[in-house]
C-alpha cells in the first residue's frame, strides 16, 4: 500500500495542473550504491560497492525548502570472504541483491538561490523498497534465497520464525552540497542513507537450525547454502548448532547511495520570483 501511494503523489504533481511548472524540478541521479549489515561493516567496500541510477521530481515549496519524490534502481550486496575477521571469512556467506525504491522526501537548503550559487542542503523523509536477495553457488548458479529459509522462516519447526516480506519502508536522509549553474540548472553532490527496520536484507539475522529440519522441509540446496564454510579449503565440514549465531538480531541493516543529483526546471524561469531578488547568471 505504501508503494502506492508514494507513486500517486508522484503522479499527481506531475499531471496536476495547479502544480506551478516554474517551481518544478526534473532531475536524474547517479553514483553508488552499498549496504552495511551481517556480511560487510565498511562504508563503500571497494569490491561489494556498486551502482545506482534514479530520477525525481522536485517541487520548490520556498525558496528554501523542497519536494523530493523519487525512484532509484540500485544493486547492493556483500560476501564473508572480504572480511578481515578469520571467523566471518569460514562462515563464507554472501549475497546480492536488486533494490527498487520509491521515495518521498523534504529537501532544505541552508541558503537561498536567490542570494546565493550555492548551498548545503538535508533531506529525510520515508521510502518504499523492493528486494530479492540472491546468492551463488560454488558453480556460479544463481539462487535465490528467501524460499529456502536458511535460518528457519516458515518451518513448522519453528513457528517463531516468520518469513520476512520483500517488500518493506525504510527512513532515508542525508545531505549534500548543490551548486547553481543557472537560474534553472542545479546540481548536487550527496549521500543518503537508508535505515531499515529488516535484519534480513542479506537473509542474515539470528540463528542457526537444526540441519536435519532444514534438510527435511526445504532440501539439501538449503543446506548448502545456509553454511558454506565447507566450501573452503581447511573450512569445517561439521554444521553449526541450532544454538549458534548466524547474524546479529539486535542490529538492522542499512543501505546507501552517494554520487550526483542534476535537475533541471521545467520551465525557464527568467520572469519568475517570489518577491526576492533572484540572480541571473
Amino acid at each position: 500500500m505504501q508503494m502506492k501511494y508514494l507513486c500517486l503523489l508522484t503522479a499527481i504533481i506531475v499531471v496536476n495542473p495547479c502544480i506551478n511548472a516554474q517551481r518544478t524540478h526534473l532531475g536524474v541521479f547517479g553514483g553508488a550504491a552499498a549496504y552495511t549489515g551481517d556480511l560487510t561493516s565498511k562504508l563503500f567496500p571497494k569490491k561489494v560497492t556498486k551502482s545506482a541510477i534514479g530520477i525525481s521530481l522536485n517541487y520548490e515549496i520556498s525558496d528554501l525548502l523542497m519536494l523530493r519524490t523519487g525512484v532509484t534502481y540500485a544493486t547492493v550486496g556483500g560476501a564473508d570472504r572480504y572480511s578481515n575477521k578469520s571467523n566471518l571469512v569460514m562462515r563464507n556467506l554472501s549475497f546480492e541483491t536488486k533494490i527498487l525504491e520509491f521515495s518521498s522526501m523534504l529537501e532544505y537548503n541552508i541558503l537561498s538561490f536567490n542570494y546565493s550559487k550555492y548551498s548545503p542542503y538535508m533531506f529525510a523523509g520515508v521510502s518504499v523498497f523492493k528486494f530479492d536477495s540472491y546468492t551463488y553457488d560454488k558453480t556460479g548458479q544463481k539462487y535465490y534465497l528467501k524460499p529456502l529459509s536458511t535460518e528457519g522462516q516458515g518451518l513448522t519447526s519453528y513457528p517463531d520464525r516468520k518469513p520476512y516480506h520483500l517488500t518493506q519502508v525504510a527512513i532515508p536522509f542525508g545531505g549534500g552540497v548543490k551548486f547553481a549553474i543557472s537560474n534553472n540548472l542545479r546540481i548536487g553532490i550527496e549521500f543518503g542513507l537508508r535505515k531499515l527496520f529488516t535484519g534480513y536484507l542479506d537473509d542474515v539475522n539470528y540463528k542457526y537450525v537444526n540441519q536435519a529440519d532444514l534438510l527435511v522441509e526445504r532440501g539439501q540446496l538449503a543446506v548448502d547454502l545456509s553454511y558454506r564454510s565447507d566450501e573452503l579449503v581447511g573450512g569445517s565440514p561439521s554444521y553449526p548448532n541450532k544454538t549458534d549465531q548466524r547474524g546479529d538480531p539486535k542490529s538492522k541493516d542499512y543501505f546507501y547511495f552517494t554520487g550526483v543529483h542534476f535537475t533541471s526546471r521545467l520551465t525557464n524561469s527568467s520572469k519568475f520570483h517570489t518577491g526576492c531578488p533572484v540572480n541571473v547568471y
